[in-house]
């Protein structure tokens, strides 16, 4: 016997795997992640746009989402104001109330 799933948990689920949809929109402050989860998916990402080392550099930054892109199959793809390079949505978090004022 299953039991049912929340409806924050089917949300969740339905977000992640809907393609060509994205969590964050243009103008909303993102926070990337920490460096150690930045390198795990930097070893464990074996596909398209790999992050670049000096991507690094940028964990824990809080930015402003300047433009949302697609890769084939549905990948959402984030550029961010001041923070270089191409970044993969799970690279990147709700920023912080704090970081909104």
């Amino acid at each position: 016997m299953s039991l049912p799933l929340s409806l924050s948990v089917r949300r969740q689920l339905v977000q992640q795997h809907t393609p060509y949809r994205e969590r964050f929109a243009v103008g909303v402050l993102v926070r990337v992640l920490s460096r150690p989860e930045l390198e795990r998916f930097s070893v464990e990402w074996n596909w398209h746009h790999p992050l670049q080392e000096e991507q690094l550099s940028f964990a824990d930054a809080v930015a402003k989402v300047r433009e949302v892109s697609f890769y084939h199959g549905g990948d959402v793809l984030y550029l961010l104001d001041g923070v270089p390079g191409i970044w993969h949505e799970e690279c990147l978090a709700p920023a912080s109330p704090e970081a909104m004022q």
